[in-house]
């Protein structure tokens, strides 16, 4: 029995589709990372998943439990961290563990010791009769994913944890979930961080316009572009006209810049390493770092998404 099952999923809104006949599993104990541009139908696959919304065809099933016909059942080994909060600002922290508990209908004498045990993994113990109103957003978000943990779920339904969030909040959620990883926890997670994506999850799906381009372990989705190489390279003196310089070698297909270092795509590495040195030795300057990179996860994601760079940056292609 998997954890999640999808077959031949379909949503519509009126003329527009939303989903477009997706199907996939999850295993159990899987961290199963959903990666696509807006709109691509992350948040309508997660909605149909969790029961807040129905499919216009088709069937989801968590742990074997039909979400349409046995919602109750499906959602009881289920947690939701949604994008948008779901915090109450008039309620303390407290508070909204509670009433968390409650509807995830935690028994009574459990009820304050988890909301306890969760409000101190998050550093939130000692603003614990806070009102939520006062907290930062990292807090909120915090508070938020205790909240969904409260019922001590088989499966946990993450979406974008650490979007926009301080350092400190980002790295106690992502401790978190590394943990509920190591627990056997099955986590279906959203997110715009391919990096996260690429170093949490198991498998990923790369969703675009309603449909899945691709299912695979992150390693693996690499390997089927490895025509995508680049070409690392930083060095001891920037000038305002370096990147345009570099961008423009020989057999250097894009270029973008990270940092400190650019990065160089090409399907010679070798021509352009002899490019950049040469052009260092041109303008007397002195090459720091230089290195040969393999296709990475976002790599993959542009290229199946139909997105493209320019100059650095990320956009759809008209």
């Amino acid at each position: 029995m998997h954890a999640i099952e999808v077959s031949h999923l379909t949503k519509k809104f009126g003329a527009l589709t939303a989903l477009n006949d997706i199907s996939f599993s999850v295993d159990v104990g899987e961290t199963f990372g959903f990666l696509g541009p807006n709109g691509a139908g992350k948040t309508t696959t997660i909605r149909i998943l969790t029961g807040i919304s129905y499919p216009t065809s088709g069937t989801a099933s968590i742990f074997g439990h039909d979400i349409g016909r046995e919602t109750i059942a499906a959602r009881q080994s289920m947690g939701i961290v949604s994008e948008t909060s779901n915090v109450y600002d008039d309620l303390t922290a407290w508070q909204n563990m509670i009433f968390s508990a409650e509807l995830y209908h935690v028994h009574r004498d459990l009820r304050e010791k988890k909301a306890a045990e969760l409000l101190t993994t998050f550093d939130l113990f000692e603003r614990r009769n806070d009102k939520a109103h006062g907290f930062s957003k990292g807090m909120k978000r915090r508070l938020t994913l205790a909240m969904g943990l409260v019922n001590s779920p088989l499966l946990i339904f993450l979406d974008e944890p650490t979007s926009g969030l301080d350092v400190q909040s980002n790295l106690i959620i992502r401790d978190v979930i590394k943990g509920l990883i190591d627990e056997g926890v099955t986590v279906f997670l959203t997110t715009h961080n391919i990096e996260e994506a690429n170093m949490m999850c198991d498998r990923v799906a790369i969703v675009n316009r309603g449909t899945i381009a691709a299912i695979d372990a992150p390693e693996r989705l690499k390997k089927t572009i490895q025509s995508v190489q680049s070409i690392a390279v930083s060095f001891d003196h920037a000038s305002a006209h370096q990147f345009d310089e570099v961008r423009h070698l020989s057999m250097v297909n894009d270029a973008v810049k990270e940092g400190d270092k650019f990065r160089l795509y090409t399907e010679d590495p070798a021509t352009v390493i002899e490019s950049v040195m040469e052009y260092a030795r041109a303008r007397n300057i002195r090459v720091i770092s230089i290195s040969t990179l393999g296709p990475s996860l976002e790599d993959v994601f542009i290229k199946l998404t139909g997105l493209q760079r320019t100059g650095g940056t990320i956009h759809a292609i008209d």
